[in-house]
């Protein structure tokens, strides 16, 4: 199969391939139309209904290396998709691959069969076939796409969608731009997965050592680090893959590459922020810029000004932003180990470059994170504390619910996991600024179902850390687990516990939900939802779309190691069930 190499200078001065060929100038809405010099659009894009897309190889540079990666159009990342509330798509899509592909759009609303899973909704897309994906759009706001095939996703094979809606935006802006953070490694992704699962530790090169103890620069006391030794656990086990292998991209641009947004002083732009990331959470700021965040997972939210905030994998914010001086800012997103980051820049003129901030210290897991929320970090070693007991606590099986299946999956049992959607998240409890929360979500407008839940539901979140197995309730989806089955349209309360120290992103298809938040009538609604270790996620589901939907962690490697499973909603359209 021939490959393409990815010029994207180049491509951001042409357009983008498939559905006919579109000049930049035109993708622009029609108040970025000014003809001014340096305007231009920052992603190669193709606008609805009928749009063409062809899965394929291709060659990608990024700081001086060039490795080789699964794209669409030859595109890393994909296409920008643009598309209105309303249209009714059509998007054929054309695999030139040897092996198989799918498209899922993310976060979008659809019938089952067009949710674009192997094996759950279809078939897949064979090497040399088209499949044609159809559905009407009934939705606006920053989504994405990515291949549900294998770990393709995790080498280039993902892009984002903006869905504008049919009647006015409740958001003003005057100009915006889209960030599509994404890590990328020359290492093939089946080869990471080898190595974690070998030792899931890795690719964990920012360990505590004896001379961090001794200078102090490891932040924990001789007695602290006893408590970790004897727990056989890592206090620094934040992400499976970090910077070791990782280059964190904006826009497929690395941090030396500058990826730069234009933009007019006093202007309010929009920033449409995805987090396209096969395994990396990230903590986003602008450095001498205040963000108000307006929208999460393309759903409308009463504004909330902050300085940073952090977003999972498969999450979306969209930010409004007003520079209001003529100079640079750097955009970060901070990889919430800090191993590394990505890096761009908001500038009035190309060329220009704010100062980097340096990669912050390395924080260190707490109580909370293993489950213990009663107790805070500075406890740690205190004389009344029983080391042996939080042991036992921790690890001990024993200690699972009666519904938990305790097997080879599960090493560890978190003693007491607490709801922490008002915490600031990890790494971020200290800083000097305004941090969002989960808290801080409150939906723009009243939630459309106000009956309270006819039942509950508790999913447990399980993981073997030392043997890299993950699941739900102690088992992995290739265990033939049992679906998870609602009624269709019941209204369902479910509490995700999270029995790990890692966070999970946790991703339901076809569907929102709203996050029990503490804002009754204006629950936040969200697709994905990262749980934190050791710690509880409450949401309200009305299961209103019929059919065999995926649920999983968002960390692929996660997903693949068995946190995964299928939620059915029954019965189908005309009584079948």
């Amino acid at each position: 199969m021939a490959t393409t190499t990815l010029d994207r200078r180049s491509l951001l001065r042409g357009a983008a391939m498939g559905g006919g060929i579109l000049g930049l100038q035109g993708l622009l809405p029609a108040w970025a139309q000014t003809g001014s010099a340096g305007l231009r659009a920052d992603l190669p894009g193709l606008d609805g209904p009928n749009i063409n897309l062809t899965v394929g190889h291709s060659e990608f540079t990024v700081g001086g290396r060039t490795g080789h990666a699964v794209t669409v159009n030859g595109l890393l990342p994909a296409p920008l998709l643009r598309m209105r509330e309303g249209q009714n798509v059509r998007l054929s899509v054309t695999n030139t691959l040897d092996e198989d592909t799918s498209i899922h759009w993310h976060g979008l609303l659809l019938p089952f069969q067009m949710d674009g899973v192997p094996g759950i909704s279809f078939p897949g897309i064979r090497p040399r076939e088209t499949f044609v994906y159809e559905f009407p759009l009934i939705q606006s706001g920053t989504y994405w796409y990515h291949s549900h095939s294998g770990l393709q996703e995790a080498i280039g094979h993902y892009g984002p969608i903006v869905i504008d809606p049919a009647g006015a935006d409740p958001v003003a802006y005057d100009r915006e731009h889209v960030l599509v953070l994404s890590d990328w490694s020359f290492m093939h992704p089946h080869e990471i997965l080898a190595k974690l699962k070998k030792s899931p530790g890795y690719f964990n090169r920012q360990k505590t050592t004896l001379s961090g103890l001794l200078d102090g620069s490891d932040g924990m006391s001789a007695a602290e680090r006893r408590m970790w030794a004897r727990m056989r656990m890592d206090p620094r086990d934040i992400l499976d893959v970090s910077g070791a292998t990782y280059t964190y991209l904006i826009n497929g641009y690395g941090p030396q590459e500058n990826w730069t947004g234009l933009f007019r002083p006093g202007e309010r732009v929009r920033l449409r922020i995805i987090n396209a990331s096969a395994m990396s959470i990230f903590n986003v700021r602008i450095p001498g810029l205040a963000m108000t965040v307006v929208q999460a997972d393309g759903e409308n939210l009463s504004p909330v000004e902050v300085d940073e905030f952090q977003i999972s994998v498969a999450e979306t914010y969209d930010v409004i932003v007003r520079p209001t001086e003529d100079r640079a800012y750097t955009i970060v997103s901070e990889a919430i180990d800090r191993s590394g980051m990505g890096r761009a820049t908001l500038a009035p003129r190309m060329g220009m470059a704010a100062e980097v901030p340096p990669l912050r210290k390395v924080p260190n897991l707490t109580m909370k994170d293993m489950g213990m929320g009663g107790m805070d970090h500075s406890a740690h070693g205190s004389g009344g504390m029983d080391h042996g007991s939080m042991k036992h606590s921790m690890r001990d099986p024993a200690n699972a619910p009666a519904d938990m299946d305790v097997g080879v999956g599960v090493d560890a049992i978190a003693q007491s996991p607490s709801n922490r959607l008002a915490d600031r998240p990890q790494g971020l409890e200290d800083v000097d600024h305004r941090v969002l929360v989960y808290a801080d979500l409150r939906s723009l407008t009243p939630n459309k179902d106000r009956r309270p839940p006819s039942r509950t539901m508790e999913i447990h979140l399980t993981g073997n850390m030392e043997r890299f197995m993950w699941g739900f309730d102690g088992r992995r989806f290739s265990e033939l687990v049992e679906p998870i089955r609602f009624e269709l349209n019941e209204r369902v309360r479910v509490t995700l516990v999270n029995n790990t120290m890692m966070a999970h992103p946790i991703h339901l298809h076809g569907h929102f939900f709203e996050l029990v938040n503490g804002h009754d009538g204006h629950q936040p609604l969200k697709h994905t939802v990262n749980v934190a270790p050791g710690g509880k996620v409450t949401f309200d589901l009305t299961a209103d779309a019929p059919g065999d939907w995926a649920f999983h962690c968002h960390l692929l490697m996660h997903m693949h190691a068995g946190m995964f499973n299928v939620v059915t909603v029954r019965p189908l359209a005309g009584g079948a069930s």
